[in-house]
This record gives structure tokens, C-alpha cells and sequence, in this order.
């Protein structure tokens, strides 16, 4: 019985106390960080600023401990070819599509620069040869320039009848050796990058 009395009073004594209020403890500040370090990222390589030596990583680049991206050299060839009809240097519309993908891939590597040589056959004089190369060369180098290509990346020079393709006296030997050419390297830096769910492999 006296049990009884006894639980009866504690439920008695919990029913009269109030429920404790949610926000009772609102009062005390929440205490701040103390941030010592800077952990932004801003190139979001994964290497906080305060350790990025390569603050301005590509997205998605493969990275160093240091946040810095493995450089490969990606690199192409461009040639050309011209011909040109006997003691002239107006170039046929043939050769256009050749002088504009030249101009396309100057673009592409702006790095590059060409040197557009000019040549003759061997018929006429050394000197009337040579004046003639260097139309030739610089018609070539017009038309470059014609789609944006800056001058200052351009050269131009005139072989005259020095470097014969074919030393024969026919027409066909004196039809290859009426040319300009040019052979154009272009260097690109490419960052490599990492592997993720969606690469593929070049096959």
C-alpha cells in the first residue's frame, strides 16, 4: 500500500513540473571557430590557396600534392604546296583551300609562325628569278594575311632558280620547280586529365 501511495506521489510531482521549452537554452552563444589557416580552393583543384602553387589550374586536371597540372607538349604539321603557270605569280584558285587551312591552323597555334619560300625554274636570268620568287612568296603571304594572320608572325623569302626540284628542260620539270612552300611546326601545351566516370580511351 505504501507503494502505491509512494508512485502516485511522483507522478503527482512530474505532472506538476513544466515542460521544458525548446529554445530554454537560446541564450547562450554558439561559440565561433577560431579559423587560423585559409582552406579556400578557388581553383577547386582540391589544394587549398595557402598550398596551390598553380593557383590557376584547368578543371579537371590532373594534379601534384602541390595543385600543380601535368604538361604535355600536343604538336601538329602543316605544309604547303603552290605551283605557279610560267613568269607568273597570281596564284591559281586551286591552291585557296590550301592557304586558308594554313591560316586555320596558324590560328589554332598562335605560337607558330612560317616562312613562305619562293622559287623559279631555271629559264630566264639569275636576277629576274630571283624578283620572281619573292612575288611569288609574297602573293602567298597576302593572301595569309588576308584571314587575320599577324604580319609580324609572317616571313617571306626568294630562292630564285638556287634550289631546283627537278634539273630537267621539260615542261614538267619546269612546272614543279615554279612553286612556293612552307612546313609550319605548332607547339601547344595541353594539360593532362584525370580519370573519372565518364572518360573514354581514344582508341
Amino acid at each position: 500500500m505504501k507503494i502505491t501511495i509512494l508512485s502516485l506521489s511522483v507522478m503527482i510531482s512530474l505532472a506538476a513540473c513544466p515542460s521544458l521549452a525548446g529554445d530554454e537554452y537560446d541564450y547562450i552563444k554558439t561559440p565561433l571557430a577560431n579559423q587560423v589557416a585559409d582552406l579556400q580552393d578557388d581553383d577547386w583543384d582540391g589544394v587549398i590557396n595557402a598550398r596551390d602553387l598553380c593557383p590557376d589550374t584547368p578543371k579537371g586536371a590532373l594534379i601534384d600534392n602541390d595543385g600543380c597540372g601535368e604538361v604535355i607538349q600536343d604538336s601538329d604539321k602543316r605544309q604547303l604546296h603552290i605551283l605557279f603557270a610560267h613568269d607568273s605569280y597570281e596564284i591559281n584558285p586551286v591552291f585557296s583551300d590550301q592557304i586558308q587551312e594554313m591560316a586555320m591552323f596558324l590560328k589554332t597555334y598562335p605560337s607558330a609562325s612560317i616562312e613562305i619560300q619562293g622559287y623559279t625554274s631555271k629559264v630566264g636570268t639569275n636576277d629576274y628569278n630571283l624578283d620572281l620568287s619573292k612575288q611569288r612568296a609574297d602573293a602567298v603571304e597576302r593572301k595569309l594575311l588576308s584571314y587575320g594572320i599577324d604580319a609580324k608572325r609572317v616571313r617571306i623569302v626568294g630562292y630564285g632558280e638556287s634550289r631546283l626540284v627537278d634539273d630537267g628542260d621539260s615542261n614538267s620539270a619546269h612546272a614543279v620547280n615554279r612553286r612556293v612552300t612552307a612546313t609550319v611546326v605548332g607547339l601547344k601545351e595541353k594539360v593532362v586529365e584525370e580519370w573519372t566516370i565518364f572518360t573514354t580511351k581514344k582508341k
